[in-house]
């Protein structure tokens, strides 16, 4: 007998729990993409997508994944031969860290592990290293979606002024726009990078690369056609924005799921985020209390409100996850890029989450732990009520 059958659960780190005005809005048939609706509709997205970044710089979009707007970012102010500096918490910095070599790139690699942020005075020292101004851009994930790490992306701002280094700000938002505060102008942030599937709501398939003036000014003359942002932020005709036909459904799934961004607000999209993280954490603290759970992150500071990466010692983190993907429907995130992945297990909790979804999950989990005899201290739902109560 299995209690999965009903409306499952994907509590995964992305693509997230899509919103039903945002199927609703997809479900339609094709527009004319030569005229009318379909061009005012994108016309509106620039000004919203801008407005969650919290920049008034340009925002290119891109028919890709998030390993598009990797490329797409580093296509337009990395040549090769050029040297990047990669700070790297996870296996999204190492990532990114390939792009940027398969397009010929000199990179240097930092890497703080899959616990912690960046350390900024390590930071400092390589950029302080650096008399000749080698480094053209320096590459950090705000949030990196395998370990659940945040890093501060405003203090690496702060060590590039210290410094008097040149180089260009890049920063992976892909896992924290729309759930994690980000403010690209505010934190001197010359380049982001984000996608769709995530604080978004949208189904996976479209991504973007937010610049300022002086990344354009930086503009890589071999850039591709394709890559390209400069026709994408200042088209003389419409299908300039995507170099070609447009991603027609998603773009009304993006117009709802912004207009739903913006009827909540957007610093209380970032509070309902931090609540629930909040929830979670309270209910991990207390299993781990009397068996092998563990969060990730030991620092609250560094812990990401959109995922939380979770450690179980032995392979008890695969086998919960099958129990509830499969007993009850609610599925899990795999450990992706930890050694060995079966040890480790992600809760994701971006976009579309409310308080009793999220504690329905833990409510879930409480009950695999139970079935599967695995160690744990008694009272995490009690404890993740609290958090909610105090909401």
């Amino acid at each position: 007998m299995s209690l999965s059958y009903g409306r499952p659960y994907l509590a995964i780190p992305g693509p997230s729990v899509i919103p039903d005005p945002v199927l609703q809005a997809m479900h339609r048939a094709s527009p004319n993409i030569y005229e009318g609706e379909l061009h005012d509709l994108t016309h509106s997205l620039i000004p919203d997508l801008k407005s969650v970044a919290l920049t008034d710089h340009n925002v290119a979009i891109y028919i890709g994944n998030g390993h598009a707007a990797w490329e797409a970012a580093l296509a337009n102010v990395i040549a090769a031969g050029d040297k990047v500096l990669v700070l790297a918490t996870g296996r999204f910095g190492i990532g990114w860290s390939e792009i940027a070599e398969g397009l010929g790139a000199k990179v240097e690699i930092i890497d703080f592990g899959a616990q912690t942020a960046i350390d900024l005075d390590r930071a400092e020292q390589a950029l302080a290293a650096d008399q000749d101004g080698r480094i053209k851009a320096v590459l950090a994930v705000h949030v990196d979606t395998s370990t659940s790490v945040k890093s501060d992306i405003a203090g690496l701002r702060a060590v590039l002024d210290r410094t008097g280094h040149p180089a260009l700000l890049m920063a992976d938002c892909i896992a924290s726009l729309g759930c994690d505060r980000f403010e690209m102008d505010g934190w001197g942030v010359d380049v982001m990078v984000s996608a769709c599937q995530k604080g978004l709501m949208t189904p996976a398939g479209i991504s973007f690369v937010f610049f300022n003036d002086k990344a354009g000014a930086a503009q890589n003359t071999a850039v591709s056609r394709y890559w390209d942002w400069r026709p994408r932020v200042k088209p003389e005709v419409y299908y300039q924005y995507f170099a070609g036909t447009a991603p027609t459904h998603h773009l009304y799934g993006l117009r709802a799921a912004l207009d739903l961004i913006k009827s909540e607000g957007l610093d209380a999209v970032f509070a309902r985020h931090a609540k629930i993280a909040q929830t979670v954490w309270a209910a991990v603290d207390v299993w781990g209390a009397d068996g092998p759970m563990k969060l990730n992150v030991a620092n609250p500071a560094q812990r990401s409100h959109a995922v939380t990466s979770i450690a179980m010692g032995s392979d008890a983190a695969l086998e919960l996850r099958r129990w509830t993907e499969h007993k009850c429907g609610l599925t899990l995130g795999i450990g992706l890029g930890r050694v060995p992945e079966e040890h480790y297990f992600r809760i994701g909790h971006m976009g579309h989450v409310s308080g009793h979804m999220i504690m329905g999950a833990l409510g879930t989990i409480d009950a695999g732990l139970k079935a599967l005899n695995i160690p744990h201290g008694r009272g995490a739902l009690d404890a993740a009520s609290e958090v909610i109560a105090t909401a």
